[in-house]
Parts: structure tokens; sequence; C-alpha cells
């Protein structure tokens, strides 16, 4: 494996990665307090998704790319979905009346964060076409190269959303719901533009 192809590799998963730098970001903004291992996880998460997606992207153009190609319309439609349900119950959240607690307290469900992981990567199944003719090895290692990509952008994009959080306070959670809305609008936009 060249350098080219590490290079190749890494670009592309930093360009994948943008999604999930956001919503690391959003997810930052909810719990300015957030512990490293949260941090760690959400980073994880993402990193996951970013690596299976190309992957599943690649196994169906050597294998179903007939069926890959009947639903790939309807993944920019997932994506925009499952980005505004996240964002407008995180909107939602912070917008009612204070019960003793605070929004940016409650903690980051796991099924949210896999939804996230899901709605930013699922993109990420064309990419599996840009790779279509790697071998399972490249494909493997191409798609790993992505996923440390994808968790070394994220984890700081967390931490900078903790940051600003601190200084937010309660209006950071309507920040993080709307940077997911508007990621969900791009891809769809992304996708009708196109």
């Amino acid at each position: 494996m060249s350098f080219a192809f590490i290079f190749n590799s890494i670009i592309l998963g930093a360009g994948l990665a943008m999604d999930a730098f956001s919503v690391s970001v959003a997810n930052g903004l909810r719990k300015p307090d957030m512990p490293l291992r949260e941090k760690l996880l959400i980073s994880g998460v993402f990193a996951f998704f970013q690596f299976l997606m190309p992957l599943i992207g690649w196994f169906c153009v050597h294998t179903a790319l007939h069926y890959f190609r009947i639903i790939q319309p309807v993944i920019p439609w997932t994506a925009f979905l499952l980005l505004l349900y996240i964002g407008i119950g995180m909107i939602r959240e912070a917008l009612k009346p204070d019960e003793g607690t605070h929004t940016e307290d409650k903690p980051l469900t796991f099924s949210a964060l896999i939804l996230q992981g899901i709605a930013t990567s699922i993109d990420a199944l064309s990419a599996g076409f840009t790779i279509a003719e790697y071998s399972t090895l490249e494909a493997l290692t191409a798609c790993a190269l992505i996923a440390v990509t994808t968790f070394c952008i994220c984890l700081p994009g967390v931490r900078l959303g903790s940051l600003a959080g601190v200084r937010l306070s309660r209006k950071a959670t309507i920040v993080g719901g709307c940077i997911l809305i508007i990621i969900g609008i791009r891809v769809l936009l992304d996708f009708l533009l196109a």
C-alpha cells in the first residue's frame, strides 16, 4: 500500500467526517461538563459508522449493485429525517419549562448517539463506489483509515462544543439542535441539486 493510497484514504475520511464533526460539536454544546469517557464514546461511535458505511457500499458494489442503486435515492432522505428528528427533539427539550434540572445536564442516550452515527455516515455508503476497485484487504484498510481520521476529527469537536457550551449554557442545546437540522437540510439539498 503506497503513500498515495494512505493519503487518499485519510483525505476521504476527512471529507466524510465533516458532518460527524459538526454533530460532535453539537453534542459538546449540549453537555459542557462532559467526561472524557463520554467524549471518547461519541467519537468512537462516529468512527465506527464511518468505517462500516463505506465498507457496506464497497460490498454492495461487489455483490448487490442492482439492489443498492434502488435504495440509493432514499439514503439522503433517511439522513435528513433522522437529523431533523434528533435536532427538533433537542430544541424542544431545551424550550421546556425548567423542572429543576437543566437540559444540558441530561445525558446523551446511547440510542440517540447510534441514530446520530447512522445519520452522519449514511451518505458514506456512496463512498464505497470510490473504493470499488480495491481488494478486500485494501477496502478494510481504507475504511480503517477513514475511521481513525473521523475519530481524530470528532474528539476535538466534542471538546470545542463543551468549551462553547459553558458560555452558552441552556441556549447551547438549541444551537446544537439547529446544527443537526442544518446538516440534514444540506445533505438533502446536495442530493436534490446534484
